[in-house]
């Protein structure tokens, strides 16, 4: 008798799984859009027509930090690049022992 409800629970039980993997949960209604929306697509040109209407201030920036942009120096060579790093570890390393032994 043990034996039959043990296999009668069990059998319930995977009814039930079974049951509760295979219902369908209805997807969320996506709202269509309505005449009241605005298209994302156009939204964009009309922030890049208004960003091709503003002054270049291309020039001025330039100006202020000393250096066109379209004229930065070239690094030189990969051992050079490496030397510079180098270097300026070693000098950042200096004043940081220099500032904890005082």
């Amino acid at each position: 008798m043990r034996r039959i409800l043990t296999w009668l629970a069990g059998g319930l039980g995977a009814a039930a799984l079974v049951r509760q993997l295979l219902r369908r949960h209805p997807a969320p209604a996506r709202p269509s859009p309505g005449p009241t929306t605005v298209d994302p697509a156009e939204e964009l040109r009309a922030k890049l027509e208004q960003a091709r209407g503003t002054a270049d201030d291309r020039d001025e920036f330039d100006a202020a930090e000393g250096m066109p942009v379209d004229e930065v120096e070239r690094a030189g060579s990969l051992e050079e690049r490496r030397r510079r790093v180098h270097d300026k570890a070693q000098e950042a390393l200096g004043e940081m022992r220099g500032r904890d032994e005082t």
